[in-house]
């Protein structure tokens, strides 16, 4: 069964003046103010389109390891990850960097980071983002 999940964007002025907010509307968790210079240089309390990106492949890539893990029968105590999401005004998303620190006893660092890599090639947002290039650090707990 599909899933659709809705976020809005409204926005006001110039792109260096204006000002606009993003809202979950599928969860209904909130609205969140955007500006270009919370894209291009300090957040100041404000989101980034870069910001959203990083939360949405740090969970999907999440669920792809414990997923992949538990599939192959260990399944993981903890997983703890972050995206970095690199943005060069003029140039765009540069890249992303997936730090991930795991606990999955029974399994040895190299099968963590077989798993860790095999996540990265396939969680949905991985494949969505393929045209940026995504790296990948790995460290077993």
């Amino acid at each position: 069964m599909a899933t659709t999940r809705t976020a809005n964007a409204h926005w006001e002025g110039s792109l260096l003046e204006g000002a606009g907010t993003v809202s979950l509307d599928s969860s209904n968790l909130g609205r969140y103010e955007v500006t270009w210079a919370s894209r291009a240089e300090k957040p100041e309390g404000r989101t980034s389109p870069e910001e959203l990106i990083a939360a949405a492949h740090a969970s999907c890539f999440s669920m792809a390891l414990s997923h992949g893990l538990a599939g192959a029968g260990t399944p993981p105590a903890s997983l703890d990850t972050k995206a970095d999401v690199t943005f060069q005004p003029g140039e765009g998303i540069t890249g992303i960097h997936l730090t991930v620190r795991g606990s999955v006893p029974g399994l040895d660092s190299d099968g963590f980071a077989a798993a860790a890599e095999a996540a990265k090639q396939n969680c949905p947002v991985s494949k969505a983002l393929t045209g940026t290039t995504i790296t990948l650090e790995a460290t077993l707990e």
